[in-house]
């Protein structure tokens, strides 16, 4: 473990004593957020602690080898010391790993077919079939949300939202081009041709919260209300202008006789205005998204390679190769994600030992 990590973990105990102090003494609400960050950082504290202990008996076994008559159990000792103390600092380092927060959410598979024809739409059939039965034997739900038949039953473009308990986090390195090698039953000379499909793995995002208004975001201006209405209405300022400053967007009423209901109708609208401006850029996000997780569709555009006559599955992002297409066409990809995660792991131990 680096001097770096360790100054870390040295800060984190002293947090975690700070927060104990100060749970004795705070305001319920700031108890919540307390008692949320020492969730956070107890296990990991803990696993530090731990590890500190299997060191100090490393160290005062290594202190007995000297001693003759207790050189064998110091040898022991500080064997079984090593051990825990190595285990520990991978669980550890294991615990500081970065959480995607969206790992534990349902997910939106898209399959669509790509280059290839009809081809390409019966391999995008395959994979939606690959998905759903992998979904099925964790016992996960899958719901389909569209659905488009090529002429011979394959597939131009699903979207089936797979929901349980970490799907997203589970599925999420499928997302790309996926590439098949095989004869097509319609091919007369037996030649092998290659096709493609796209995958796109999206975490289903949080349902969207109701829009709470800023107050210091809005300059709200009565007004004498204009055309028919009686004298009461034109007599008087009960026509309501909000404006959100932030984006520029205006709403007015007029049409009650009560300025409070006016201006209540008008931030009602307003608010609906800025919910809809939310979905509308975070659909905007999400196609950027699609986009840049299953590329062009392309037989050069891949992630994985299906080869049908070798009866072999190829992932290119890790080089690993497995000879059992069959059973992974099946729904059987837990030794391919297992692999996929092992390696995002593995590359984010590296970085969290360069900080």
């Amino acid at each position: 473990m680096s001097p770096t990590l360790r100054d870390k973990l040295d800060a984190l105990l002293r947090r975690l004593d700070e927060i104990d102090a100060l749970l004795a003494s705070a305001d319920p609400a700031r108890l919540r957020e307390l008692g949320s960050e020492r969730a956070e950082i107890a296990p990991v504290a803990q696993l530090y602690t731990e590890l500190r202990a299997a060191e100090r008996a490393q160290e005062e076994a290594r202190a007995l080898l000297a001693d003759a008559e207790l050189r064998a159990l110091a040898q022991d000792e500080l064997a079984a010391s090593t051990a825990r103390a190595a285990a520990l600092d991978a669980e550890l380092q294991r615990a500081l790993l970065p959480r995607d927060p969206d790992d534990r959410r349902a997910a939106f598979v898209e399959v669509r077919a790509g280059t290839g024809g009809e081809e390409s739409a019966l391999f995008a059939s395959e994979l939606l079939r690959m998905y759903t039965r992998y979904a099925e034997a964790r016992g996960w739900r899958c719901e389909m949300l569209g659905h488009t038949a090529s002429d011979l039953g394959g597939v131009r473009e699903a979207i089936v939202r797979i929901s349980g308990d970490g799907v997203y986090g589970r599925l999420k390195f499928e997302s790309g081009g996926h590439r098949v090698q095989r004869v097509p039953a319609t091919e007369a000379q037996g030649r092998i041709h290659t096709s493609a499909a796209t995958v796109a793995v999206l975490p289903e995002p949080d349902a969207q919260a109701a829009v709470e208004l800023n107050p210091t975001e809005l300059r709200i201006d009565t007004f004498r209300a204009s055309g028919a209405g009686g004298q009461h209405i034109n007599k008087t300022d009960s026509a309501v202008r909000v404006t959100h400053l932030p984006t520029g967007l205006v709403v007015e009423c007029q049409d009650d006789r009560s300025q409070h209901r006016n201006k209540a109708r008008a931030l009602e609208v307003l608010a609906a205005r800025l919910q809809q401006r939310q979905r509308q850029q975070a659909h905007e996000r999400e196609a950027a998204q699609r986009r840049s997780l299953v590329g062009s569709g392309d037989r050069s555009d891949r992630i994985r390679t299906y080869n049908v006559p070798q009866g072999r599955v190829t992932d290119h992002r890790i080089n690993l190769t497995l000879h059992r297409i069959d059973a992974i066409l099946g729904g059987d990809l837990d030794e391919l994600l297992d692999a996929l995660h092992a390696e995002h792991q593995a590359e984010q131990l590296a970085a969290l030992g360069q900080a």
